[in-house]
């Protein structure tokens, strides 16, 4: 049994006036995510006993956003961070450790705090920061290299704001110390508020050692109080995700314009162009090749796969060697076999393509089963909603189907059908059989076209 077992409390109760957003500040996204729900996925990498999450400002929207098993506790007034952890002492027991987060600081790893937990050991840890330009931060007061005490930037004096060393706000506490500690604190400040920084300064009183860790690089510590921060972390973020992808093999012809918004799955020879944006769940087989300027979320695109410039992919399949775009969308549930050619301005909703069809121009299949070397001419769209219900369209194997054609669900067109161009078709059509549903061409004699007036 762990003689020490960890604890963590997560702060997410403030409102982020500076967001102007009506969205609470830790429910905006880094990497496709929520802020909080990326520091509870951290947190739960080092297997704590219990997560709480204290939360205030928009609960509502956070329990709906962020469903992740924790224990939610509510702060009904917001009256700083020592008032926070103090609403979850019901919830910590008296023995073991309490690790503090904050759902506004999203890319603190789990090395960074195992570093923290493995120093701070029984006593306290406190994570810090050395900044060029220390302003509005809390500052580490040292005596003799000994951590006496967290001075905020309204409360110091001259020599304090001087130094450069800061609070991160992430620190360890013993559980056994925690509840005095937090019913000793005062309000007398700047702030009007109980900072959970004082209990650095109780800590030494005690004769508890403070134990500073100082984080590797800032971003793993920087927290988010408007849209600047956020957009300069959130490339901090997908510089790392590029790198990596880039040691693992992937060619990003410009990683510094490219996004992966979710997880991504790739086999070998991948390459990537500029402006591609891969969102949710992707896998990409070998030889895959994205233009520039695509968008893929949740899809699985398979080898030798050609993803032409400007092209959308959602919550689909892309079978081996197909050729997509440029300018096409593979809406949901769009599953497509080997070899199919989904041509510019195409879309493709609900709807199984079979091996080698092509529909290169102009076309919308949707809720369709398509057999195999069937062809679409440019134009053609299928006519699957009668305002109130979609309707099935069913076409065989080696169907060509004429440019310009409507086909109206349902129908079946049968194997080796062909339609004229213009056609619609409303019937089904049995295999073999050209088929024209279209009015006969005439020339009304006499006719006179009119024209405008010679300007005077």
């Amino acid at each position: 049994m762990n003689k020490n077992p960890l604890h963590i409390v997560i702060l997410a109760a403030g409102k982020g006036t500076r967001m102007y957003s009506k969205m609470p500040k830790v429910l905006h996204e880094i990497g496709g995510k929520p802020m909080l729900a990326r520091v509870i996925d951290t947190a739960a990498q080092l297997n704590p006993q219990k997560i709480c999450v204290v939360i205030g400002h928009g609960k509502e929207q956070v329990l709906e956003k962020v469903q992740r098993d924790v224990v939610w506790v509510e702060q009904t007034e917001q009256l700083g961070t020592g008032h926070a952890v103090k609403t979850a002492l019901p919830h910590l027991p008296a023995e073991g450790r309490t690790l503090v987060l904050y759902g506004d600081v999203p890319l603190t790893d789990a090395a960074t705090l195992e570093n923290l937990l493995a120093a701070a050991g029984n006593e306290v840890g406190l994570l810090t920061d050395v900044l060029d330009d220390p302003t509005g931060y809390g500052r580490i007061i040292r005596n003799g290299g000994k951590v006496v005490a967290i001075v905020e930037e309204k409360d110091a004096d001259a020599a304090q704001k001087a130094v450069k060393e800061t609070n991160t706000g992430i620190l360890v506490l013993p559980n056994a110390k925690l509840e005095g500690w937090l019913n000793s604190l005062s309000s007398n400040n700047a702030q009007g508020e109980y900072y959970l920084t004082d209990l650095i300064a109780l800590a030494n009183t005690d004769g508890i050692a403070v134990h500073p860790v100082q984080v590797a690089a800032s971003h793993l510590a920087a927290g988010v109080n408007n849209k600047v921060q956020l957009a300069e972390l959130e490339r901090i973020f997908q510089a790392g995700q590029a790198q990596a992808l880039l040691k693992a093999g992937v060619t990003l012809r410009d990683p510094a314009r490219f996004d992966l918004r979710g997880r991504l799955k790739h086999g070998q020879d991948v390459v990537i162009d500029a402006n591609v944006i891969i969102e949710g769940e992707v896998e990409i087989g070998d030889d895959v090749e994205i233009g520039a300027n695509c968008v893929i979320k949740n899809a699985k695109i398979g080898a030798g796969s050609r993803i032409a410039p400007f092209s959308v992919l959602e919550d689909c399949e892309v079978g081996s060697n197909n050729h997509i775009g440029p300018y096409a969308r593979l809406r949901p549930q769009a599953k497509l076999a080997a070899d199919v050619h989904i041509g510019n301005f195409v879309e493709v909703k609900n709807a199984r393509i079979g091996q080698g069809t092509k529909a290169n121009h102009l076309t919308y299949i949707g809720d369709a089963e398509v057999g195999r070397k069937t062809n679409f001419g440019a134009g053609t769209i299928i006519a699957n909603y009668d305002g109130v219900h979609k309707h099935q369209t069913v076409i065989g194997d080696e169907v060509r189907i004429g440019s310009n054609s409507v086909l109206v669900a349902p129908v079946t067109l049968g194997d080796r059908v062909t339609t004229g161009a213009g056609s619609a078709i409303t019937k089904n059509c049995e295999a073999g059989k050209l088929v024209l549903a279209r009015s006969r061409q005439t020339v009304i004699e006499g006719w006179v076209r009119p024209e405008k007036g010679d300007k005077k």
